[in-house]
């Protein structure tokens, strides 16, 4: 499909803490920009999964999700992604199954196949044994589809007999289910379950083009998506200035450059923090090449971007990962660059 109109927006929030700034504050600033995401009329609100990050407080997306939920009326909450190699298929049908109970039609659930840590870390949440085989994530993802449904799922014991299970009792509505992926793997999935997918635009960029017609190319329609259904997303800074949007765009890149460079993770710097700190040889060409792919600029130039990459690739909605960094005098609890991204885009788009 093509767009002419303005795209749909959404959020991706991975919670990110900065310098001198507790969990609980990460976690309030957070839930703030979901109320001002609600209250803008944004479609989507979706929380990562990521693990033993000082600068990533989002490791727990159900928990995050149910109080956004209660902080909101009308948005979308969900996950982007669980990380199902991580978690037994019974309990993130049983967790977005209540969630739904709790929010019910606006419960997304996004799922993922890579783990979303190091090595060691994800040893430890996969010590409940072979449920968090990857190899079975297909045969994982058709288990969560039958368990969170009114229907729920039948085992059948080689034994004889069969045995009823249910993610929770008496379903009258189910989560939205979406595959996550920044490979063709994912997208191949989703398109031969029938599945709406998600390019994570905003972490790689490479393959997006592929991945997106291998989806839309091998898609088997199924009774609740007849048609492929997906969306991008984005890395976004905007600001009332462009000097102000690259200002609050560093820290991000120095920290993501960190991570590639595989040297000890730390909180998010301030805006002041990263204008002061030198950046080494090794860093500057892998936040060159990152700045290249980011959206960052005022708010008509950033909606000018996002609006030509719906165009481009044929979707009606940009989930925007909302990157920009706080200054030293904002509030610990506060998130006004994050905000301030949002509410430019939602101006110059007329979303």
């Amino acid at each position: 499909m093509s767009t002419s109109t303005s795209p749909a927006l959404s959020v991706l929030d991975l919670v990110p803490v900065r310098t001198g700034q507790t969990s609980a504050q990460a976690v309030a600033a957070s839930l703030a920009l979901a109320e001002r995401a609600d209250a803008l009329g944004l479609r989507r609100y979706w929380f990562a999964e990521h693990h033993n990050m000082a600068s990533v407080g989002s490791t727990t997306p159900p928990v995050l999700i149910a109080a956004a939920a209660a902080r909101t009326s009308r948005i979308r909450v969900g996950s982007g992604g669980v990380m199902l190699p991580n978690h037994a298929p019974l309990v993130v049908a049983e967790q977005f199954a209540a969630l739904e109970a709790l929010a019910p039609g606006r419960v997304d659930l996004g799922i993922g196949r890579a783990p979303g840590s190091d090595p060691v870390i994800t040893q430890l949440l996969r010590m409940s044994g072979t449920s968090s085989d990857v190899e079975r994530f297909p045969q994982h993802v058709q288990d969560i589809l039958a368990l969170v449904s009114p229907e729920g799922a039948t085992l059948q014991f080689t034994s004889g007999g069969t045995y009823d299970v249910h993610a929770t009792p008496a379903a009258t509505g189910t989560p939205q289910v979406w595959l996550l992926g920044s490979s063709d793997y994912s997208a191949q999935l989703a398109a031969s379950l029938g599945l709406p997918y998600v390019f994570a635009n905003h972490f790689s960029g490479e393959g997006l083009e592929r991945a997106l017609g291998l989806y839309r190319g091998q898609y088997r329609p199924s009774e609740a998506h007849p048609e492929p259904v997906t969306f991008l997303t984005a890395n976004v800074v905007a600001a009332d200035t462009a000097e102000e949007a690259e200002a609050r765009a560093l820290p991000q890149l120095r920290a993501m450059a960190r991570l590639r460079l595989n040297r000890p993770m730390r909180a998010l710097e301030t805006v002041e923090e990263a204008a002061a700190a030198e950046i080494d040889d090794a860093m500057t060409p892998l936040i060159e090449g990152m700045r290249q792919r980011w959206i960052i600029g005022t708010g008509a130039q950033a909606a000018s971007e996002l609006q030509s990459l719906a165009q481009t690739h044929g979707v009606d909605e940009i989930m925007v990962s909302p990157i920009a960094a706080s200054r030293a005098t904002e509030a610990l609890d506060g998130t006004d660059g994050r905000a301030r991204t949002l509410e430019l885009l939602v101006e110059a788009l007329g979303a």
